[in-house]
């Protein structure tokens, strides 16, 4: 039995079975060690991803597992990190790459819109992008300005790009390794607030799901079966069943809207909550049926209101579900200013309150 064997197995003898209380930080951490046993070709790096581990510690440990070659510290220059992912994955790797905050990822903006989204099209399809950018999003940290900002609409409206959210544990692990499996380039949005969450997860269960995946890949870093069949990507999920009203959120406002849900049963309303978890593609035929069933809906997302996501999700159930609403589809998001001072951030997240609020406003008869 090779080295390499005999690690896997005793790490395998050593892992508890059943479900095991994890972080959502600690579920991409094991996401990205999982896919670099699985894949030679998985190379991560960023500031500070190497020898401190991250800013958040969600890279801690993968250097000292893979060494220096695959987990790496890069100076402070996002247009440079971006840029060299870019050469790296047009040589048969599969970069996953840290922009540590969420607007300290502009800097990459031209790299990631200009060529990373369009690499594919513009080769005619000779030459994909199998690349993620992890970037750590959206408040609730009391972080100070260029630290918190909710960038998902850049992103999102850009074509060529895939957007992810996890808002969950297992998702945060099942999300992040699609993302990294996927061969084309994928915006991960990670909520920093969630960091900390903690949840019972079965790993066991959830790396069953991608038993054999890597014999798919021709190759380490190589290309996947075509006919290869992500579970998540696209896929919204019934965070809560319930047959009054629709929550639709996604990312750092799915627990919001699941406490909100809560809170409405006890003033007698069901409420349903789907969490949308890509934004890109966007799951239409999940969403549409959760609001075709309750004929009432409010999107709940914390970036500005004007020319967001969260209006696309409008409009697109306004036009597929509009005979069955029973009032018009509400938003509840952060202002359309930029994100505040951490003392006075409470006010412009989303809160239960607002949510209720607008649930309040769906013209109800009684």
């Amino acid at each position: 039995m090779s080295t390499v064997a005999e690690a896997a197995a005793a790490r395998a003898a050593a892992r508890p079975a059943g479900p095991e209380p994890l972080t959502f930080a600690k579920a991409l951490t094991t996401a990205m060690a999982d896919e670099m046993r699985a894949d030679a070709g998985v190379v991560v790096f960023g500031e500070d991803v190497g020898t401190l581990g991250g800013v958040f510690r969600v890279t801690d440990g993968l250097q000292k597992e893979f060494g220096a070659d695959r987990c790496f510290d890069t100076p402070l220059a996002e247009s440079g990190i971006a840029g060299m992912a870019i050469g790296m994955a047009m040589n048969g790797l599969r970069p996953v790459i840290e922009m540590q905050f969420d607007a300290f990822a502009y800097p990459a903006f031209e790299q990631i819109v200009s060529h990373i989204a369009k690499m594919h099209n513009r080769t005619r399809g000779r030459v994909r992008l199998p690349l993620t950018i992890r970037i750590p999003y959206a408040g609730g940290i009391g972080g100070v300005e260029h630290h918190c900002d909710s960038s998902e609409a850049y992103y999102a409206h850009t074509p060529g790009l895939k957007v992810f959210t996890p808002a969950t544990v297992a998702d945060a692990y099942r999300m992040l390794r699609e993302a990294i499996a996927s061969d084309d380039p994928v915006v991960f949005m990670e909520p920093k607030k969630l960091y900390w969450s903690k949840d019972l997860v079965d790993l066991e269960a959830l790396r069953s799901e991608f038993a054999g995946r890597a014999g798919e890949r021709r190759g380490a870093g190589g290309a996947h079966d075509g006919a290869r069949r992500l579970s998540v990507d696209g896929a919204a999920a019934v965070a809560r069943t319930g047959t009054d009203a629709t929550l639709i959120a996604y990312g750092p406002t799915v627990p919001t809207a699941l406490a909100a849900a809560e809170a409405a049963a006890a003033e007698g309303r069901s409420v349903e909550v789907i969490d949308v978890r890509t934004i890109v593609p966007f799951d239409d035929e999940t969403v549409s049926a959760s609001v075709r069933k309750t004929g009432r809906a409010v999107v709940v997302a914390e970036a500005a209101g004007f020319a967001s996501v969260a209006s696309e999700i409008v409009a697109r159930v306004q036009e597929r579900c509009f005979h069955s609403l029973a009032a018009p589809v509400r938003r509840v998001t952060g202002f359309d200013i930029p994100y505040p001072a951490p003392k006075l951030e409470h006010w412009y997240l989303p809160s239960v309150d607002r949510i209720l609020d607008a649930l309040d406003d769906l013209q109800w008869e009684d």
